[in-house]
């Protein structure tokens, strides 16, 4: 069980959560929820995931968190600098004048704030601590928002046939989403890590038990080229798709995103991986009579 102190109306606070605590007389049991209010704050008991009830296993101090018997029961909060500030007299203030520390907003919750929250007005007289967050762990974090995407394969095509013997001439459409760069950043705790992503290499899986390595994205193919083999990625096949699958051969792209980084006086390296699909028809040369 957990206590929060809120600092709101009593009236709105008993408006809002009458459907989740019921208010309590002064030293009444605090058991299975309740509200208590004075004219600045109210101090909310609600059930916590896992804990029993009874008292609480801990309370929420000026900036800090509570803890039960696992890591799902630990109350987590952040806090926001209230920008702009409440005006003077605001109960926000729970009697403080502007300018006698600050009011912040506060997000609290248990485990890692994806489940339920509660977000409020503080006032505390010194800035709350900040969140500490290791810098490759914010690297992480600039990837995880970038929208990286398997090769845009602009050839083969999945129309038409090829023909064995042939060469084939592989390439790909870029963009910062499917080949680089594509850039990114993640903040907390005052540091700010910049991610950079391009794609070092794609790795073709023929389909027909070889594969490609190619170290960029390939030269397009022009007619001028005639029966020329593409200068930087491309294959030639030996037999048909007659039997494979549907007739096609099932190729993959796979790329690998390399991912440098550097914030919080720090640098690393990171790589993804992402993969495109597509079926390519190879048939014999038809000779005409």
């Amino acid at each position: 069980m957990l206590t929060h102190c809120i600092a709101v109306a009593a009236a709105t606070v008993l408006a809002t959560l009458s459907s989740h605590a019921t208010s309590y007389a002064e030293g009444a049991p605090r058991e299975g929820g309740g509200i208590h209010c004075t004219l600045y704050k109210c101090d909310v008991v609600v059930d916590v995931p896992g804990q029993s009830g009874g008292q609480a296993g801990g309370s929420t101090g000026g900036n800090g968190s509570s803890s039960g018997d696992s890591s799902t029961d630990k109350t987590v909060c952040k806090y926001k600098l209230a920008d702009p500030q409440p005006r003077a007299g605001s109960l926000d203030w729970e009697g403080h004048k502007p300018g006698d520390g600050a009011v912040y907003e506060q997000t609290c919750g248990w485990g890692d704030l994806n489940g339920n929250t509660i977000v409020r007005m503080v006032w505390l007289a010194d800035p709350p601590a900040q969140e500490t967050v290791a810098p490759a762990v914010l690297a992480q974090r600039a990837v995880d928002s970038m929208t990286l995407l398997g090769p845009d394969v602009a050839s083969p095509r999945t129309t038409g046939e090829y023909t064995i013997g042939v060469p084939m001439w592989m390439w790909v459409h870029q963009s910062t989403t499917t080949y680089g760069p594509n850039t990114a950043t993640a903040s907390a705790g005052g540091i700010t890590v910049a991610a950079t992503a391009k794609v070092s290499k794609i790795v073709w899986s023929m389909g027909d038990g070889t594969s490609v390595t190619c170290n960029g994205p390939g030269t397009p193919y022009t007619s001028s080229e005639g029966m020329a083999q593409s200068p930087t990625c491309g294959h030639v096949y030996s037999k048909t798709s007659a039997s494979a699958q549907s007739g096609k051969f099932p190729l993959t792209a796979t790329s690998t995103w390399v991912i440098n980084w550097q914030g919080g006086g720090q640098a690393g390296q990171l790589a993804e991986v992402r993969q495109t699909n597509v079926q390519v028809a190879v048939g014999e040369v038809q000779v005409v009579s």
